[in-house]
């Protein structure tokens, strides 16, 4: 965002192009606000399967292969030079920002597999690295480009107050990849040999239980996640709810699901009801895409006897 509005302040028209994967938790459309440039969004979430399951420079200090990462949204954005007329492309890296994919080395690295080389432009961080050819050519006014540098934050805030923005994200990211509880149950879901964009999305909700090899119950925390299991059942999916004068979660099993594992799935689902001490109770289930439901009495277990079920 920053670096758009420095190129675009310079006389430039900027197109801002915006790369959804799987694993982000920002709604750009809700966060960027308004710069006068035009936003593109494109999916990379079927890219990014391939790239996740075997990342050739390895991961951070999570699930998050952060140069492949970049490599691959580099690479797009240089397939879509000629398609957009454009005639250099620009992004908000800073030297030094982030340890894994803004050092120096791999910087030079993300600039060169992407293909882009001199078409590259950090506007941020300009000041340190060979005048790139929007420079060279004259297009861009190098001794008005930045030398920020390391991980504080404070120019960049700095900057936006100067630059009149004052609505931005956290810094810290919205990469799901980094957080550690993600990144451990991403890595159940590649050991089971179950990597899917549908499988990606379910990952992002509720707790997460492993019933089987082949199975697994997600159950909903609160309202919002109840209603979006149900968005993410398809056929061949088991959804459980409470009875109508009891409050609880929606929980959502997928896999091989037999009835031995319908009866666990509804004992876990009743343990979250909301009623201290409660010993059984009826829970209901459906069978994706029937639009029936069957129901039976369960007894409630205890939570510590299905802990070492929990992803």
């Amino acid at each position: 965002m920053l670096a758009a509005k420095l190129i675009k302040d310079q006389g430039i028209q900027v197109i801002g192009v915006h790369f959804k994967i799987p694993f982000c938790k920002l709604d750009i459309k809700k966060n960027l606000p308004d710069i006068g440039i035009k936003l593109l969004e494109f999916d990379l979430g079927a890219d990014f399967l391939s790239l996740i399951s075997n990342p050739r420079y390895g991961f951070g200090s999570n699930m998050n292969p952060c140069i492949d990462c970049k490599i691959l949204m580099f690479t797009k954005a240089g397939e879509l030079l000629r398609e957009l007329k454009a005639d250099f492309i620009v992004t908000g890296e800073v030297l030094g920002q982030r340890p894994m994919s803004q050092n120096k080395q791999a910087l030079r690295l993300i600039k060169q597999r992407s293909g882009l080389d001199d078409l590259l432009l950090r506007p941020l961080s300009a000041q340190f690295f060979p005048p790139s050819l929007a420079e060279t050519e004259g297009w861009v006014k190098r001794e008005k480009l930045l030398d920020f540098n390391g991980r504080i934050r404070t120019p960049q805030m700095q900057l936006a107050e100067k630059l009149g923005i004052n609505k931005y994200a956290n810094p810290a990211g919205g990469c799901l990849l980094t957080d550690p509880c993600f990144s451990k149950r991403l890595k159940e879901l590649l050991q089971h040999k179950e990597l899917s964009l549908d499988n990606l999305a379910l990952l992002k909700v509720g707790r997460h239980f492993r019933l089987k090899d082949n199975s697994r119950l997600v159950v909903g925390r609160d309202e919002g996640e109840n209603k979006l299991l149900m968005q993410l059942a398809k056929p061949g999916d088991y959804l459980f709810f409470p009875p109508k004068d009891l409050a609880g979660p929606t929980s959502l099993a997928r896999g091989l699901i037999t009835m031995d594992l319908i009866n666990l799935s509804s004992q876990i689902t009743c343990s979250y009801f909301d009623s201290i001490g409660l010993k059984d109770a009826e829970v209901s289930y459906r069978h994706i895409p029937e639009a029936k439901d069957s129901a039976h009495k369960v007894a409630c277990l205890p939570k510590s006897s299905f802990a070492h079920l929990l992803i």
